[in-house]
């Protein structure tokens, strides 16, 4: 039998047909392998680098969502903290007075009635032990309050004044099951005096966790609290839970864990509010289930094909191949056939071949257009390492771009802050994902395009000119017409200078960003060139600080007319002389030295939004509007008080301040410059300018080291010593505390922020 075989092989490889047959066979098994694998782990590398992003940045947006939802019920604790009946509850002698119970009361109920997420308030006072509560009302100890196990929270307090806990929260008392709780300080004078408890709805705190689904993909979701306990758990599959169990908790936001023979690719976020740990965790058979069903079919393929080819040379052999001079022969005549009858099979299998890479590609060039999106973020936010990766990158997301000029335009909302209080925080993704359609349709005639999200609200897009009749100003004008018409609020365009080296994409962002920053001057729904604005100059007043103090002091004298009269002077410079950054820069500081004078509530809703946000999405006019009516009710308070007592005995402390702000002074030698006692001195100071003497001889203190460290070169030990501290680590940690950053950082930061400012 052995024998047999022998010589059916030798006979086999001495045929000229059997060998062809053969070598053929190998040749496409090879290459269908070669191909199928490449291909494989080629989308494989792809897909697990491109859309594991996405959930990323999924993962960032439902953190956000929460963390929003959590600064407002602590913004909702601090009003709560700062209520003058709050105060007469823990200040008063009789706390159970019927009239500021039920203002209390009545205060809980409108912030509940208001506020979507929150179930309950709880408060609770330290001292006497007694809770004023909705439902419940009002109790004089524990012992009478049901949901009272929680007080023990305050043991946990320490340094911080806010904390988050999951609780179990008596049935019957507004809720039922588990509930997620703000404990947040009440600190009255200094003095830890009680605790502010909201119970907060969780269906509605975690309900913004369930995007669409878009995809097939396998994900869970998992929410930690800074214990490591379990708040939040939505597991796509039975092996969710177990690979949270399996994974240990790493600092990094993204990696790769296996489990039971099964790869997931685990994304991590820490939230800077609740310090809770948000992980995402995909299956990566899910994320690759079609590649990997490809690579199957292509593997079966070749060894369907070696098994046909081996089958073709055991059939020719069985029939005895015909004569060698027959098979020449045939060779030399079939000029008509493009290949012998007996390799047709050939032509099927490359096929095949040829459909299922095609199937691959696909699949990789539909992933093109959101990489190129990021590949224009990263360089926005400065996320590129190297040029080697930027020319990497470029050439395989725009490698049908032509050498030739391009331009960036960039997108953005006016009065952002606005816009985003009249939507929805569920629309503000679908709004701006129409927005970057209907820019895609407006310029895809005449423009190739790439367009990107750049946040809050910003959109850019890359161009580059199908003909050089392609007229962008026009599109840009229809494109703010048509967002106006059909989504109904306003944009405005920054365009930058056509450039030819793609190295200088960034240059192109910073120029349409620029540009942009015109709106300021120039006013909503413009469409602004760098071109027209780059040759403006800076042409900044040495006595601008001069002007501002003066009109800070007619606010002060409660001279209303000439405060407003100099604001219009200073608008007026600014617009005619200023970058619009520089100009904003200014104009916020003002704005914190007026809040900082004195508490005003704004009037208007809109001046509610944009108080204490971003102003580059404002015109000049708006701006001036805000402060003008912050100025007028900030004159009227001060002319209220020019004529009192303690308001003139504050301002001679206050000027005792000031001119001796190099000295150790202390409470004591402000107190007598005046010549009354350090308790009623401490008492009218506070009623009066709303803070401690000490509070405000340290503020004066800060913001002068904080010129100093602006407009000289000083060591920080003598600045120390020039605002009254005889050691410099003490004058670290008082600054790093009011300004929230050390000496030396305050000092890099503002003057790189005036390099920038110089070189627009």
């Amino acid at each position: 039998m052995i024998e047999q075989m022998k010589r059916l092989l030798k006979y086999t490889f001495q045929n000229t047909q059997a060998r062809l047959v053969l070598f053929l066979t190998l040749s496409v098994v090879f290459i269908i392998l070669g191909v199928g694998i490449t291909s494989y782990y080629t989308s494989k590398n792809v897909l697990q680098e491109e859309l594991s992003e996405p959930q990323y940045q999924m993962l960032q947006i439902g953190m956000n969502y929460i963390d929003e939802y959590i600064q407002e019920s602590n913004m909702l604790a601090v009003k709560i903290s700062l209520h003058p009946n709050v105060y007469e509850f823990f200040k008063g002698k009789e706390q159970n007075n019927y009239d500021n119970i039920t203002r209390i009361y009545d205060l809980f109920t409108t912030l509940i009635r208001n506020t979507p997420f929150i179930n309950s308030i709880y408060m609770y006072d330290l001292n006497r032990g007694s809770f004023v509560a909705i439902p419940q009302g009002y109790s004089s100890s524990a012992l009478t309050f049901v949901d009272s196990e929680w007080i023990d929270i305050v043991d946990e307090f320490g340094e911080e004044k806010m904390l988050m806990r999951k609780r179990s929260v008596p049935a019957g008392e507004g809720s039922k099951g588990s509930e997620i709780t703000l404990f947040r300080k009440i600190i009255i004078q200094g003095e830890f005096l009680g605790v502010v408890a909201i119970n907060l709805k969780e269906d509605e705190l975690l309900n913004k966790l369930h995007p669409p689904q878009r995809s097939q993909l396998e994900r869970s979701l998992f929410i930690l609290d800074g214990e490591g306990e379990l708040l939040y758990a939505n597991i796509a599959n039975a092996a969710g839970q177990e690979v949270l169990d399996s994974i240990s908790l790493q600092e990094s936001d993204k990696w790769t864990v296996r489990f039971d023979g099964h790869y997931y690719l685990v994304n991590q976020l820490v939230s800077p509010v609740t310090g809770w740990r948000h992980i995402a965790v995909i299956s990566q058979d899910s994320l690759l289930r079609k590649s990997t069903l490809i690579r199957d079919a292509v593997l079966a393929v070749s060894i369907i094909a070696l098994l046909f080819g081996i089958s073709i040379i055991v059939y020719l052999q069985r029939h005895a191949f015909q004569p060698v001079r027959r098979m020449l022969q045939l060779f030399r005549t079939s000029n008509r056939e493009s290949y012998p009858t007996d390799l047709h099979y050939l032509e099927r299998v490359t096929a095949e071949l040829v459909n299922h890479h095609t199937q691959l590609s696909q699949l990789v060039i539909q992933t093109i257009p959101d990489a190129a999106s990021k590949f224009l973020f990263d360089i926005y936010i400065g996320n590129m390492s190297s040029m080697r990766e930027f020319r990497d990158k470029w050439n395989r997301y725009f490698r049908d771009w032509k050498r030739s000029p391009f331009m960036v335009i960039m997108i953005s909302i006016d009065r952002y802050d606005i816009w985003r209080e009249r939507y929805p925080s569920s629309d503000h993704s679908l709004l701006k994902f129409a927005l970057g359609n209907v820019l895609t349709d407006i310029f895809s005639n005449e423009w190739k395009s790439i367009s990107a999200d750049f946040g809050k609200d910003k959109l850019a897009v890359l161009l580059q000119p199908l003909s050089e009749q392609a007229s962008l100003a026009d599109r840009c004008e229809e494109a703010i017409q048509i967002v106006r018409r059909l989504l109904g609020f306003e944009i405005t365009v920054g365009v930058s200078k056509p450039l030819e080296d793609m190295t200088r994409l960034k240059q192109a962002m910073v120029e349409a960003e620029n540009a942009l920053s015109y709106r300021l001057f120039r006013g909503y729904g413009q469409v602004i060139r760098f071109t027209d604005v780059s040759s403006h100059e800076m042409t900044e007043s040495g006595a601008i600080q001069e002007k501002l103090q003066a009109l800070l002091e007619a606010v002060g004298r409660g001279d209303e007319d000439s405060a407003l009269q100099m604001l219009c002077s200073l608008t007026a410079e600014l617009r005619h002389g200023w970058y619009p950054t520089a100009a904003i820069t200014l104009l916020k500081s003002l704005a914190e030295k007026i809040a900082a004078r004195e508490e005003v509530q704004p009037q208007e809703p809109w001046e509610i939004a944009i108080l204490h946000d971003d102003w580059s999405t404002l015109r000049l006019e708006d701006i001036e509007q805000l402060l003008s009516r912050r100025l007028q009710t900030l004159a009227g308070k001060y002319r209220e008080l020019a004529d009192s007592k303690d308001y003139v005995l504050c301002q001679r402390m206050i000027e005792y301040m000031k001119q001796h702000l190099q000295e150790p002074i202390g409470v004591e030698q402000i107190c007598e410059s005046v010549g009354i006692s350090v308790s009623l001195a401490s008492q009218i100071f506070k009623k009066e300018m709303d803070d401690t003497i000490y509070g405000y001889l340290t503020r004066l203190r800060m913001d002068r080291a904080g010129e100093l460290l602006v407009v000289t070169d000083y060591r920080i030990s003598d600045i120390a010593s020039q605002v009254g501290y005889l050691h410099e680590n003490s004058f670290i940690r008082v600054f790093r505390k009011y300004k929230d950053i050390t000496p030396g950082k305050y000092r890099e930061l503002i003057r790189l922020r005036q390099e920038a400012t110089g070189s627009n």
